[in-house]
């Protein structure tokens, strides 16, 4: 019996998840800032939305914001790492903005492992933050791809 190949099964059945592949649903995309109070600014005033939740993260030393346009399910992510930390090559370079692509998912620590299984390169390995378990993998160009789900117990 031959094994199943990936692009061998209809798009249509590795979307739906009908035949036990991981299920991926875009979550929101986040992008690096050099200046968090610049950048809620303008997305708040120029662009007019909300910021929906902003918070220090002590795992990058950094800060994070969500945004979101009026009547939207979207959110935007702004990212600000400090030098030196582990999350941010720096210096700052214009090309750099976008800091990862997220993608809500059943089972984070299974999606890590099947994602590496495809190509993916190691970008962090599950871990806890807040409610959420998160995990990090890289795409062939290098773009992080967060994996997000609730936390064990949740």
């Amino acid at each position: 019996m031959r094994a199943v190949v990936w692009r061998e099964i209809p798009y249509a059945l590795r979307v739906a998840g009908a035949i036990g592949f991981m299920r991926y649903k875009l979550a929101y995309v986040g992008i690096q800032v050099r200046d968090m109070d610049r950048s809620i600014s303008f997305y708040r005033d120029a662009l007019g939305m909300q910021v929906v939740r902003r918070q220090h993260v002590p795992e990058t030393e950094g800060e994070w914001a969500e945004l979101r346009s009026a009547g939207s399910k979207q959110l935007l992510e702004l990212n600000w790492y400090p030098d030196g930390s582990k999350f941010f090559a720096g210096p700052y370079r214009n090309g750099d903005e976008l800091d990862h692509i997220a993608f809500a998912c059943e089972d984070v620590e299974r999606a890590y492992r099947e994602l590496l299984s495809k190509g993916a390169r190691v970008g962090h390995p599950p871990f806890v933050e807040g409610t959420s378990l998160l995990a990090y993998v890289e795409d062939p160009d290098g773009i992080w791809i967060e994996l997000s789900g609730p936390a064990p117990g949740e």
